[in-house]
């Protein structure tokens, strides 16, 4: 009887338990659905001159209409925050170097890194530099962003799960959000100066021209300038060369420093089927969810009985502008320029100067800023920044470098680029964009009328005493009065610029734009080696006299293997037949070289993995050595972020064979080509897996997720894309990796928008519940493209006014 009433009281206490259990999910769920959105209903406002409406398609696209632009910075503010606001906190923390009070001492030595800086400082002097009706359109933008956050049911979950509360926006917040994107498009350019003035030391001139040539047969100018012949080979190598190191992880994984990415294009109306240009762009970014894009179009009234309209892709957290896109008459879009925008000036110090430093203005005592960075669950820590006119001071190898970067200058950031939604005619854009206050970027554009230019937009740096083509400033400057760093910013009238070329036809993507005399006005900070723009240029080319929008975007797709079909005949060539004898493993690497391959990055291709990591196993012999030395500078610091065209320069040792190049170790040149072979093999033997199904989609599978999931790996699932394999690589128009490849793809002929295209690898919403969360994924995967235009309503929210 006893053991009945146990078991029955078991049974009500395991169902108690499981009620309780379901009980808490649904209010887990019910309070994470409390923080979606909202989409449909009426709002009233304080200060709106008019209704304003958000009208969503089926996948969350809006578009908003109102009377005039300052009631658009509000709605947008209100629909950014409720669908994005954890990415925008994070915009704004990774400039002001403030992530820790959201995840503890973990982010302390990015928030040191970046508090070196002192953005936030900075943005409240920008903000207070703006003209009065600039100042109006961002506090509009903050009074939407905030209230959409209150209206929000619950808090927005991220702050739920790290059990924080979000902080009110704040209008230098908006500005930070741009020196975000500084760091991201020109953060590497401190560790590229670190590796370069290592290299210098220690080798001597003639190595170092050889080492680190300024251009390439790849290369594909926009001023058709011929390229300066390459410098001979050195009788000897650097000491340094060929030395041993620690082996990378595996071929088998990125992060191998050769994802750099973005294209745009443009076509005169000459090569369009409608007589206006078309223009083209994708711009190449890390992965992860939200994306970093949030689509929309905006519409009010023009001023002259009609109506205004533009559409493309904004920044959620920077002021509410159209990034790139198009208002009807002009469109534009952008690439990373990879000019040389920041220097690392030596300082000196002397025993009878306590507390000075020599700078090439002479000696200056620098100001001391004391930062206070938040920790979450422990002490606040306090960080001193010295900084000199030249820009703060930081120690590396033993050294003390003044960073004199233009995101310090004054203007660096502002809001000219509100500008371009009202530019008319291609000449206007093109002035706009000298004075535009964003990281420099290409900036290809096309007007209604079939015009089509490129020059950079942001803010360039004067440089003095450089010859043409010189890229003297991309190292180190050593100490000393005098020394030629830039000097305020470049005058809007001298920017470059090429304007309706004879073959009606216009591309940037990532490498050299200028070998002339212009060129010396940008520098070198990292371009990448032009494989990627060649072949872009090339498929334009093939479009023919005519074309669509279909096909202008299809050009973005283009996955063939140019590049790395170079290095799969030279791996072909060395696995002759004395190479196979004995050795069954490489024979079977030869066979799938010829029967696994189409010419493509193709998901099912094995050759093109093998080709492409005999490559890089040629890389790790030759600078595994020197990378474990740069990283002591850096962390980011490699051979292959001081030179990205190492491949050119392997390339041509191994046609010209000189012997004292050899590296140690090596008997032969061919030796040293079966040994990248055996890496290969043997990296695959040891992660397990098989020769035959190595293929490129296996290790090329999307892998973002929403950032949450590195704080709660237990939602990864849940927070992640799907693990789609990739077609597409570096070095071709088609970037795509696991977590790195095209943001976005864009494709619109402005006054035609209607027929534009688009793309991008996550969807409008940041809320994992919402319908909208990896909306469109699917389509950017496989290339199909989707409307660029919002389609027709599914959902209208209205502000009216109060």
């Amino acid at each position: 009887m006893r053991a009945r009433r146990w078991t029955t009281w078991t049974r009500r206490l395991a169902l108690i338990l499981l009620v309780l259990v379901l009980l808490a999910c649904l209010g887990a769920w019910l309070l994470l659905r409390a923080s979606l959105a909202q989409v449909d209903g009426t709002r009233p406002v304080a200060g709106l001159e008019a209704a304003v409406t958000v009208a969503r398609d089926a996948a969350g696209v809006p578009l908003i209409r109102g009377a005039n632009r300052l009631d658009l910075s509000y709605a947008t503010g209100f629909v950014h925050a409720q669908e994005r606001f954890f990415q925008m906190d994070l915009l704004r923390r990774t400039a002001g170097g403030e992530l820790a009070e959201l995840f503890g001492p973990r982010a302390l030595p990015l928030d040191r890194a970046r508090r070196l800086h002192r953005f936030r400082a900075r943005a409240v002097r920008a903000l207070a530099a703006l003209e009065p009706g600039e100042r109006a359109f961002v506090e509009r933008y903050v009074a939407g962003v905030n209230d959409g956050l209150n209206a929000l049911g619950a808090r927005p979950f991220e702050y739920l799960l790290t059990g924080t509360t979000p902080r009110p926006w704040r209008a230098e917040d908006s500005l930070l959000a741009v020196w975000a994107m500084y760091i991201d498009l020109q953060g590497n350019q401190e560790p590229r100066e670190l590796a370069r003035g290592w290299l210098r030391a220690h080798s001597d001139p003639a190595q170092l021209v050889f080492l680190l040539p300024q251009a390439s047969r790849w290369d594909a100018p926009l001023d058709a300038a011929v390229a300066p012949a390459e410098a001979p080979a050195p009788a000897t190598a650097p000491s340094w060369w060929g030395m041993a190191g620690e082996r990378a992880a595996s071929l088998a994984l990125l992060g191998r420093g050769d994802m750099v990415g973005s294209n745009n294009y443009a076509l005169a109306g000459s090569r369009s089927a409608t007589g206006a240009a078309i223009v083209a762009d994708d711009m190449h970014l890390g992965l992860q969810l939200p994306n970093i894009w949030y689509r929309l179009a905006l519409a009010w009234p023009s001023g002259q009985g009609g109506q205004r309209r533009v559409v493309g892709v904004s920044l959620p957290g920077a002021p509410p502008l159209i990034i790139a896109g198009s208002n009807g008459k002009v469109a534009w879009g952008f690439t990373n320029s990879y000019g040389d925008y920041l220097d690392l000036v030596e300082v000196g110090t002397a025993p009878g100067q306590p507390g000075m430093v020599r700078t090439p203005a002479g000696w200056e005592r620098p100001d001391t800023h004391v930062e206070t960075i938040l920790v979450k669950g422990a002490p606040a820590e306090r960080l001193d920044v010295r900084e000199t006119r030249f820009g703060p001071l930081r120690e590396a190898g033993g050294k003390t470098y003044a960073l004199h970067w233009v995101a310090h200058a004054p203007g660096a950031v502002n809001l000219n680029h509100l500008r371009l939604e009202s530019a008319a005619t291609l000449d206007a854009a093109l002035a706009v964009a000298a004075i535009d206050g964003i990281p420099a970027q290409n900036f290809v554009a096309g007007d209604a009328a079939g015009n089509i230019g490129w020059t950079i937009a942001g803010r360039l740096p004067r440089r003095v005493n450089l010859a043409a083509g010189s890229d003297g400033a991309s190292f180190p400057m050593l100490a000393g009065e005098g020394t030629a760093t830039w000097d305020g910013l470049l005058a809007p009238e001298a920017y470059p610029r090429v304007v309706n070329p004879v073959d009606g036809q216009l591309s940037t993507a990532n490498s050299r734009q200028l070998l002339g005399d212009a060129g010396a006005l940008l520098g070198d900070g990292g371009f990448d080696l032009g494989a990627r723009s060649s072949q872009l240029r090339q498929r334009l080319r093939e479009l023919g006299p005519r074309t669509d929008e279909h096909g202008a975007f299809a050009v973005a797709l283009d996955d063939r293997a140019l590049f790395i079909a170079q290095w799969r005949q030279r791996a072909l060539a060395v696995l002759d037949e004395r190479a196979l004898a004995g050795q069954p493993r490489r024979a079977d690497f030869r066979r799938l070289l010829e029967t696994s391959w189409n010419g493509r990055a193709g998901v099912d291709s094995v050759g093109y993995r093998l080709a492409r990591n005999f490559m890089w196993a040629l890389h790790d012999i030759l600078f595994a050595g020197v990378d474990a030395q740069l990283k002591t500078l850096d962390p980011k610091a490699t051979m292959a972020l001081a030179n990205p065209r190492w491949p050119a320069l392997v390339a041509r040792l191994l046609d010209e064979q000189p012997a004292g190049w050899l590296p140690p170790g090596q008997r032969s040149w061919r030796d040293l080509q079966l040994a990248a072979v055996d890496r290969v093999l043997a990296e695959l033997e040891r992660d397990g897996v098989p020769l035959a199904s190595a293929t490129w989609g296996a290790r090329n599978t999307a892998a973002f997720a929403h950032p949450i999931a590195l704080a709660v790996p237990a939602l990864a699932s849940w927070l992640g894309v799907p693990p789609d394999q990739l077609a597409g690589d570096s070095h071709m128009p088609r970037v795509a990796g696991p977590k790195f490849g095209q943001s976005e793809r864009m494709t619109v002929s402005p006054g035609h928008e209607e027929r534009g295209l688009y793309n991008m690898p996550g969807g409008q919403s940041g809320h994992p519940l919402s319908p909208w969360f990896l909306h469109g994924h699917a389509e950017w995967v496989q290339g199909r493209p989707q409307p660029l235009l919002p389609g027709p309503a599914r959902h209208t929210l209205t502000f009216m006014p109060r």
